[in-house]
């Protein structure tokens, strides 16, 4: 079994500049609330959310060097933890007050299941006001901070969001037509990079993770969500409706990768092989 722990470069700094033409950010560089919901949106419109990696037997790096140089240097994409942990780096750099969170995942999920804390989320302090970020959720992901307030609907760039009480814990729910959705549950105890690590290594390597077994990424436009689960992609528009067809060819796959969610794609016989397992294996 490989070494759990993720090689570090202690002396990295995060690139600002190269971080922001990434996401094509040229506003102020100062830690206001009119920053954040710019670079948030930036980001997620950006950086896709994909889970290529453990789809192809590579690790998943959390340190700041390797965060970089896969979604920034490189033009990927990643997960919640590479994702939510870059721009927590890049926010902190900027002068933000911003702790790490961590939720159990209710979507899709049956009702009464208590799943493991998989996920990683921000939380920002700002103006004496506490705000919930996410950058990594995939197909629903946050493109705008949450204020830290119960039972308010919350307009966003995209869907409405809430959150509700539930005991000590927040659930974060979306509106999806008239109904209400509840995407994750979290409480406010501060996360550290040990604590990510331990849940990546799992999610990316244990053999009944969706992370390995399946291809997910995502990807917010300003008009329209994009959504891929293995061979199916869906379009959601913000205008009502959604589109949805199923990609059956080789071929066919990567153009889609690189155009709808624009992944610049390894040159690497592992891609290869697990993007046409898929499409073999797709009902």
């Amino acid at each position: 079994m490989a070494n759990p722990t993720p090689q570090r470069t202690p002396t990295a700094t995060i690139d600002l500049n190269a971080y922001f033409k990434r996401i094509g950010y040229e506003g102020a560089g100062r830690p206001t609330l009119d920053t954040l919901r710019a670079i948030q949106l930036r980001h997620t419109e950006s950086i896709a959310f994909e889970n290529l990696n453990p789809l192809m037997g590579w690790p998943v790096r959390l340190d700041l060097e390797s965060l970089q140089q896969k979604l920034v240097r490189d033009g990927r994409g990643g997960y919640c933890f590479e994702q939510n942990l870059l721009l927590k780096h890049v926010l902190d750099a900027l002068g933000f007050r911003v702790t790490g969170l961590a939720a159990r995942v209710l979507w899709n999920m049956p009702e009464g299941a208590v799943p493991p804390r998989s996920h990683m989320l921000l939380l920002v302090d700002l103006d004496e006001r506490r705000y919930v970020v996410d950058a990594g959720f995939g197909e629903v992901t946050l493109t705008c901070p949450l204020r830290l307030e119960i039972n308010i609907e919350q307009t966003t760039p995209h869907e409405p969001f809430r959150l509700v009480q539930a005991r000590d814990e927040f659930i974060e729910q979306v509106k999806i037509g008239d109904n209400w959705v509840s995407l994750y549950r979290f409480d406010l105890s501060e996360q550290f990079l040990p604590d990510y690590e331990m849940a990546n290594w799992y999610i990316s390597t244990h053999p009944e993770s969706r992370f390995v077994t399946g291809l997910l990424a995502a990807r917010p436009a300003p008009d329209r969500r994009y959504g891929l689960l293995n061979n199916q992609l869906t379009v959601h528009h913000r205008a009502g409706g959604k589109d949805r067809r199923l990609i059956t060819s080789v071929i066919e796959m990567p153009e889609t990768l690189a155009r709808d969610f624009r992944i610049v794609l390894p040159d690497a016989p592992e891609l290869d092989a697990a993007l046409a397992r898929l499409i073999a294996n797709a009902p």
